[in-house]
C-alpha cells in the first residue's frame, strides 16, 4: 500500500487574500494581483511539509489546509487543522 503525499489545497471562498501563507511559504504559494493565493501543483515534498504545517495553522480565515493525495485526496491529514 503506497502512503498518499500531501497536499495544499485553498479553499477560494473561505480566503479573504491576507496573503500570510505565501509569507510563510513561498516555495509553493505565490499570489495573484488581488493577493490570492496560487498553489503550486502536485504533492509537498517532504522538506516543506513543516513550513506548510504553519502556513496552515496562520491562516486567519482557516482556507488554507493539507490533504492526501491520491484516492483518499478529500481527507484531512492528521498535522494541522482539517
Amino acid at each position: 500500500m503506497t502512503i498518499a503525499e500531501p497536499l495544499l489545497v485553498v479553499d477560494r471562498i473561505r480566503c479573504d487574500a491576507h496573503g500570510l501563507c505565501a509569507e510563510l511559504l513561498p516555495e509553493r504559494i505565490t499570489l495573484d494581483e488581488w493577493g490570492y493565493p496560487i498553489v503550486a501543483s502536485g504533492p509537498l515534498p517532504p522538506e516543506l511539509l513543516d513550513h506548510a504545517r504553519r502556513a496552515v495553522d496562520a491562516c486567519p480565515v482557516l482556507a488554507l489546509r493539507l490533504a492526501a493525495s491520491g484516492p483518499a485526496r478529500s481527507r484531512p491529514l492528521a498535522a494541522g487543522r482539517a
